[in-house]
């Protein structure tokens, strides 16, 4: 009884077993490989599939979805003879199950060394610079290299992206030291630019100040010009309407004298002929116009008085001395004085042109 209840058992399992060996459920985007008696037989569709058990092999799943995989960083070698930090991210997809499952024992590990090699190709033909500003380029080489080889292994690399560019550390201190001159400079020209804009907007400005300021005078002038024009105009006419005589004109050549010497520059000053004829004229027309004043007539009768009387008195001296020469004379005779004392006593003659007024 307990030997027939255990081989029942063991039937109950085996069979439970066999079942679930015969059953096999791949997931959507999988891909699963059957080997029969060790040899390649099919592969498994997303779904419901049926195998052979003990027969049938089934391969673990393989992911047929795009997948991202990021490498360490390589050391790599550019032309210049620096060495740089590439670091790299693939993006690749399993097209054919059984070509990467017997192609290649771990794709992820072939295509991880054949980036690096490819990379360390492609970065040894340029320098630091180039390979800093030339991403897009090793890229593309990337890419075709690794689409090529890895074709074969039912792989498709949809894209290479280099993640990171890593110099050594005196390269960075001095690629800096770089950017910051460069900056430098385009800041200085910047700002001489704007200097030579805001003088040249400066200089228009004071040009366009000028023109008006010398339009300004010159219209000032014209006007300044027109309104003495209209002046002199006016004095001409009215003079030869009133027809002034020549003691009039004199007369005015006499009060612009004053105004002639009235500038602090002047030291010396010329009198034209025409000045020295009004001068004349004007002199002349007092003289004859106006008789001399009582004041001055008395003045010029005390002034004859006392050169009369020096006169006499000279006059004696004369005759004294003449007497003491030749002898003894009478003075009273030879000496005029008492003429002269006889002229001052008299009263002054009126002069010939004093009138009564």
């Amino acid at each position: 009884m307990d030997a027939a209840l255990f081989v029942l058992i063991v039937v109950v399992l085996f069979a439970v077993l066999t079942v679930f060996r015969t059953l096999r459920i791949v997931p959507q985007a999988r891909a699963a490989n059957v080997e029969r008696l060790g040899r390649y037989h099919r592969t498994l569709e997303p779904g419901l599939n049926f195998v052979i058990p003990y027969i049938d092999r089934v391969r673990p799943l393989i992911d047929l979805r795009e997948q991202v995989v990021s490498f360490k960083p390589q050391p790599v070698i550019t032309e210049d003879n620096l060495v740089v930090d590439i670091d790299t991210v693939l993006y690749f997809q399993v097209t054919d199950p059984r070509a990467a499952s017997y192609e290649i024992a771990n794709f992820i590990q072939g295509v991880e060394q054949l980036t690096v090699t490819t990379l360390r190709n492609v970065v040894g033909g340029m320098d630091l610079e180039k390979t800093l500003t030339s991403r897009d380029t090793i890229n593309s080489q990337l890419r075709g290299v690794l689409d090529e080889a890895t074709g074969k292994w039912g792989i498709r690399v949809n894209r290479v992206e280099i993640k990171a560019i890593d110099p050594p550390r005196t390269i960075k201190e001095a690629m800096e030291k770089q950017m910051r001159a460069e900056r430098d400079k385009r800041a200085a020209i910047l700002n001489a630019e704007g200097t030579r804009q805001s003088q040249i907007l400066t200089a228009e400005g004071e040009k366009q100040s000028a023109i008006l300021r010398a339009e300004g005078e010159r219209t000032a002038q014209i006007l300044r010009a027109e309104g003495q024009s209209q002046a002199i105009d006016e004095v001409f006419q009215a003079v030869h309407r009133n027809d002034p005589d020549p003691k009039l004109l004199a007369y005015q050549y006499l009060q612009m004298l004053p105004q002639l010497a009235q500038g602090p520059g002047n030291t010396f000053w010329v009198i034209p002929s025409e000045v020295t004829s009004a001068l004349q004229g004007v002199s002349k027309a007092f003289t004859e116009a106006l008789p001399p004043s009582a004041a001055t007539r008395q003045k010029e009768t005390d002034t004859a008085g006392i050169e009369a009387v020096a006169e006499a008195e000279r006059a004696a001296e004369e005759a004294k001395a003449e007497a003491e020469d030749h002898g003894p004379r009478s003075i009273e005779a030879a000496s005029p004085l008492p003429d002269a004392l006889h002229n001052l006593t008299q009263e002054p003659q009126p002069h010939p042109n004093h009138r009564d007024t």
